[in-house]
């Protein structure tokens, strides 16, 4: 590791497509369910895509994240990162000295920000001029504001920001947040990801990329990485959030520890706008660099949860990287690699926290989340999958990878704390 002091998983809060919480999500997870279903947030009738995985039931003044009074200053993604926020933090007994909340920051991941009021803003205007807009566009519209509205809520006085990589926004906003905690400038941080983006301009600019699955008429069926009949990702929404702390606070305090955060990579392809660079070269340097950084063979590690977001030509480079990476110990199906993907959907810039939080989870449990939906694997994707069901077995390390646009990659590694 490249500083003295080492980051441990003290809390986990989820809003997920399969459930509000950290214990129904992960038992749905588990359980092989699928989050996915017809879009309800707006008309699809001029939609070729009409499906999704939404937050169900998703009520934050009724569930006590959110006062009624301050719905207007919010945008969606905004709401999710408080609720998981909440979560987290009553999830692992958090209290700050006025000391340390000086100290203490919080890094929310947002991909594309509060698409939902920026559409609404537009159609303000087109509809009655500028002058009726409300002055909680803007701060509704910014990535920034999940981290900032995180921080007003609960005292944080530390470093805030969004990191905005595309679909690595989340994991890159706990390797850097890991990066502040080790380097001594942060006892804890907040960190993870949020997104709202069921949304028309949201799914219909997918859907003109030709990203999108379009098995309208089997939602639940529709994400289906490293299967041969997979045609698209599956937008989803909602949030992850982990509480991150020094090892030395955690254990001072008697903390339960779900993980270790042992190491980091970030990469770039520097090749092209949307596709992966050949063999995914930029995705194995990326999990070769949190490898290296973990002081982790690569035959050492139980569990991959893949990015594998059920398009044609990423799941193919992606099982390439992973056999490349990890060698023998991967293609001769000793390492686990699923997608939850399959069930949750993608959440694009929440990816990457939401399925950081379940490697920390599967560390903890024992237990490997399945790839569903794989019924005809693909020959090109030659990995071991766990499709269907869920399986058991100590983790001592497991990675998680994250990939966006633009070719920016992440890859984290989390490690079982043995003292």
């Amino acid at each position: 590791m490249s500083s003295n002091h080492r980051v441990v998983i003290t809390g986990i809060g989820l809003v997920t497509p399969v459930g509000i919480g950290t214990e129904p999500s992960w038992n749905a997870l588990l359980a092989g369910e699928s989050g996915a279903g017809l879009i309800t947030q707006f008309d699809t009738e001029k939609f070729r895509v009409k499906i999704a995985a939404e937050v169900k039931n998703w009520d934050p003044v009724g569930l006590g994240f959110i006062e009624r009074k301050k719905l207007k200053e919010m945008d969606r993604f905004i709401e999710f990162a408080l609720g998981a926020a909440n979560l987290a933090i009553k999830d692992a007994g958090l209290e700050l000295t006025p000391e340390e909340r000086d100290r203490t920051g919080c890094f929310i991941g947002v991909g594309l920000g509060g698409l939902q009021t920026l559409e609404k803003a537009k159609q303000t205007v087109l509809e009655k001029g500028p002058g009726r807009l409300s002055p909680y566009s803007i701060p509704g519209i910014i990535a920034n504001l999940a981290a900032g509205h995180i921080t007003m809520v609960h005292g944080l006085r530390g470093p805030s920001m969004a990191t905005t990589s595309a679909c690595s926004s989340g994991a890159h906003a706990i390797g850097e947040a890991v990066e502040w905690i080790r380097r001594g400038r942060a006892p804890v941080m907040v960190v993870g990801g949020a997104e709202g983006t069921v949304t028309p301009v949201g799914i219909g600019g997918f859907e003109a990329m030709f990203a999108l699955s379009k098995r309208n008429d089997d939602p639940k069926g529709a994400s289906r990485p490293f299967d041969k009949d997979r045609d698209g990702f599956l937008c989803g929404e909602g949030s992850g959030v982990l509480i991150l702390e020094s090892l030395e606070r955690a254990t001072k305090r008697g903390a339960r520890i779900y993980a270790e955060v042992t190491g980091y990579g970030a990469t770039s392809d520097a090749y092209h706008l949307t596709a992966i660079a050949p063999g995914g070269e930029g995705a194995v340097r990326s999990m070769r660099m949190a490898l290296e950084d973990a002081s982790v063979s690569p035959s050492d590690v139980d569990y991959v949860n893949a990015h594998g977001t059920s398009t044609p030509i990423g799941d193919i480079a992606e099982s390439q990287a992973i056999g490349t990476a990890f060698g023998s110990h991967a293609t001769d199906k000793k390492l686990w690699v699923s997608s939850t993907k399959s069930m949750i959907g993608h959440l694009l810039g929440a990816a990457g926290a939401v399925e950081s939080a379940i490697c920390a989870l599967a560390i903890h449990h024992g237990r490997v989340p399945p790839t569903i939906n794989l019924r005809n694997q693909d020959p090109e994707c030659k990995l071991d999958y766990v499709p269907n069901e869920a399986r058991e077995r100590p983790i001592k390390h497991a990675v998680n990878n994250s990939f966006g646009f633009g070719g920016t990659n992440c890859s984290l590694v989390f490690s079982r704390y043995e003292g």
